[in-house]
């Protein structure tokens, strides 16, 4: 019953880990860009040595949520190496018709389960945090004997959504998982996942996706993004930086607009032209507008992350205390987000804001 409910909510609640309108990793059995990184997992799995829990790290959109169902669609559809081997496979592809396939696209497979946020019912949105609740759910589910003498496998997506409850909980699971047990642990930035959880997973890092493999992924999703027209897709691909969901966003309306919008406004600091940024308070407040917020919050990042990187590279003796300020902003838009989503919160004063922020940051950091 409870697996039937799990599969009818699959079907009406929105879902915190699909990206738009996009096919959820589940449904996606097309995978481009990372070969030598699917390559490892299946060496490591044919030589009978598959450890217990990895780390899949990298940006957002490269493909790690799509590597993780990958790789756990074929421990379950094969799971037992000797006869795999057998079989000479050349790569995780397991074929959507398969019972597996099935059974993972409709979130029933008694072997496997999936952390994330949840929809909250009662609220009508989602939960900003992996509940405690959620991990306890998955423990149930490692007590219980695998089918078929397989794998028992849990994909968490992601880990910065964990809180410091549900991240100390599932720090348990895996100290001492049972015997054939995986964890897949989708990160954007692995460097920020709980130490103690970190070192005792494998880390697998994906890097940026090449322009030919956005490009063929945007034409495998077909309408409306691969009908965007080939000077639009150039523009998107190049100013991506290796990330698909980027890519769409660009291909959307104005996208490609507000990218060099948001771009000049950032080279610009810390000088703030306040009329800019209030302009970009009306876009991003805006009815049914929560497109080109995610992207001001995905850039933003990416711009912080950026800095401090270059940052790490050139600074000297001075390093932490020049970097301090962009993670002390890193930190605070975080919580802003955060406190702005759970409270539905006026969006206008954090764009506001932010701005100041990062104004402040740049010339603490170059004090």
């Amino acid at each position: 019953m409870a697996r039937t409910m799990a599969a009818k909510a699959v079907e009406t609640s929105p879902e915190s880990d699909r990206f738009e309108d996009t096919p959820h990793p589940r449904e996606n059995h097309n995978f481009f860009g990372h070969a030598e990184a699917e390559r490892t997992f299946l060496l490591s799995y044919l030589s009978g040595h598959l450890p217990q829990a990895f780390i899949i790290g990298g940006r957002p959109g490269v493909g790690k949520a799509t590597l993780a169902w990958r790789l756990a669609r074929f421990l379950l559809a094969n799971p037992d190496p000797a006869t795999a081997a057998g079989e000479a496979k050349a790569d995780l592809f397991v074929p959507p018709g398969h019972p597996v396939s099935h059974q993972m696209a409709a979130m029933a497979h008694p072997d496997f389960i999936l952390l994330r946020r949840e929809w909250n019912h009662e609220k009508k949105t989602l939960y900003t945090q992996i509940q405690i609740d959620d991990v306890r759910r998955a423990s149930h589910m490692f007590q219980q004997a695998a089918g078929r003498g397989g794998y028992r496998i849990c994909i968490l997506d992601c880990a910065e959504d964990l809180n410091q409850n549900s991240a100390n909980a599932l720090l348990k699971l895996v100290e001492e998982p049972p015997p054939r047990s995986l964890f897949l642990i989708v990160a954007h930035r692995p460097g920020r996942v709980m130490a103690t959880l970190r070192s005792r997973c494998q880390k697998i890092l994906l890097k940026p996706l090449a322009a030919a493999d956005i490009r063929d992924i945007v034409a495998a999703l077909g309408p409306p993004w691969s009908g965007a027209g080939e000077t639009k897709l150039q523009a998107a691909i190049a100013r991506a930086q290796g990330s698909v969901h980027h890519a769409l966003r660009l291909l959307g309306d104005q996208g490609i607009e507000l990218d060099a919008s948001l771009r000049r406004m950032l080279n610009d600091l810390p000088h703030i032209d306040w009329s800019q940024v209030h302009a970009l308070a009306d876009r991003i407040t805006a009815r049914n507008n929560g497109k080109d917020y995610e992207m001001m919050l995905a850039m933003i990042e990416d711009w912080l992350d950026a800095r401090v990187r270059l940052g790490a590279r050139t600074l000297q003796g001075a390093c932490t205390r020049r970097l301090a300020p962009y993670a002390l902003v890193w930190e605070k838009l975080g919580e802003a987000a955060r406190e702005t989503e759970i409270f539905n919160l006026d969006k206008r004063p954090l764009v506001l804001s932010l701005f100041a922020d990062l104004a402040a940051a740049i010339e603490a950091s170059s004090s």
